[in-house]
């Protein structure tokens, strides 16, 4: 089946029964002294269902978002959804743009505009495609197992390949579209003119016997830090369908579980309305829960854990961003890095955190533009 524009369109109906789950809303009793270090934070979670229910307006919401062009891939049965935003200047460079948990395609819009452009600066711009992955917002759900980052990159690979005819592309992702991405850079190399990605994972299994003194200090943070940021990886990972009721029928229920990850793992310095937007924060709940994606989204941890990769070295070129406010882990050093990547830049990010496309768009731009300059 070719590829067919799509256009986001949620029937009235969803709209009011969004709003009258709002208005029935059954607060727990009030907790003093309780804030962000204990979740999500109880006046804030309020005041943004508030805004939700009576000042965000999703009409209006949803014409902005349909001003980018849509588009689904049935590939293999499997509809994949992405945003196509063609290059503005000559020979442009096609970038495969992935997202990850709990976020959307949402992430990607504000960096866009600034792929796209054409710069008198030696920089190349980017036909970028701005994917989502199975399991959010209008890409099919899976219905049951086999949907892991192997599956996922293969998908991923064809879009680019066979459906959009880009022979070799450049990629770049954060959280599990850098892990998606990862997969796609060990089964078909010949297809990446490089990577750029965000962070790297402190695991190692076996963990290396020559670790240098930054290698060491940092595995010691990463020990600290592990009991404390992963409890939700766990929970979705071992138990996701104990979850799943509560994001798919309780909006408040999915804003709680979605927001406390976004005020603790982006630079939210200034407040988390500051660093994302509070009408963007919503495009992105509202995306999950009209689509049901809220729920489908968590599963994708369960099948991490039954589709892990061998342990290998990414030969691709890779630039890697590490952003110094990001609380899922510690910044890594870049002997650490170089053992799984063939590391050809690398960035200490001073602003933005695990959501660098969204919270510092122009940093990330920039580099991924300065990075792929060198292959063009």
């Amino acid at each position: 089946m070719p590829i067919r524009p799509f256009r986001i369109s949620v029937p009235d109906d969803d709209i009011e029964d969004l709003h009258r789950r709002l208005d029935r809303t059954r607060w727990p009793s009030a907790f003093s002294g309780a804030g962000w270090e204990d979740g999500a934070d109880a006046l804030y979670l309020r005041e943004l269902v508030r805004h939700w229910r009576h000042r965000y307006d999703w009409r209006e919401r949803e014409a902005a978002l349909n001003r980018h062009e849509h588009r689904i891939a049935d590939i293999d049965g499997v509809d994949i959804h992405f945003i196509h935003a063609k290059g503005q200047g000559p020979s442009p460079v096609p970038l495969l743009l992935l997202h990850g948990w709990p976020s959307s395609f949402v992430q990607m819009l504000s960096i866009l505009p600034l792929l796209t452009e054409a710069r008198d600066d030696g920089t190349p711009c980017f036909d970028v495609v701005a994917a989502s992955l199975p399991g959010y917002p209008f890409t099919s759900f899976p219905d049951g197992p086999g949907m892991g980052f192997a599956r996922m990159a293969t998908l991923m690979t064809r879009l680019m390949v066979e459906e959009l005819g880009y022979e070799r592309f450049a990629a770049r992702g954060t959280d599990q579209g850098g892990l998606v991405q990862r997969r796609i850079a060990l089964a078909t190399p010949e297809r990446l003119i490089g990577l750029h990605r965000s962070g790297v994972t402190p695991f190692a299994s076996p963990m290396p016997t020559d670790l240098s003194p930054a290698e060491v200090e940092y595995q010691r943070q990463a020990q600290e830090w592990a009991p404390r940021e992963t409890l939700y990886a766990r929970l979705q990972a071992q138990r996701p369908e104990t979850l799943a009721p509560a994001l798919s029928d309780s909006p408040v229920a999915l804003a709680s579980w979605f927001i406390e990850k976004f005020q603790r793992w982006g630079d939210t310095r200034a407040g988390v309305d500051a660093a994302f937007g509070r009408d963007r924060l919503l495009d992105n709940l509202s995306l999950h829960w009209f689509t049901g994606a809220g729920a489908a989204s968590v599963r994708i941890y369960r099948e991490a854990i039954r589709d892990l990769e061998t342990p290998a070295r990414v030969e691709v070129p890779t630039a890697i961003m590490v952003p110094l406010n990001d609380a899922v882990n510690p910044p890594a050093p870049r002997e650490w890095a170089e053992r799984s990547y063939n590391v050809a830049r690398w960035t200490v990010m001073e602003r933005g955190g695990h959501f660098p496309e969204w919270e510092a768009p122009d940093v990330v731009a920039d580099d991924i533009r300065a990075f792929f300059a060198q292959f063009v």
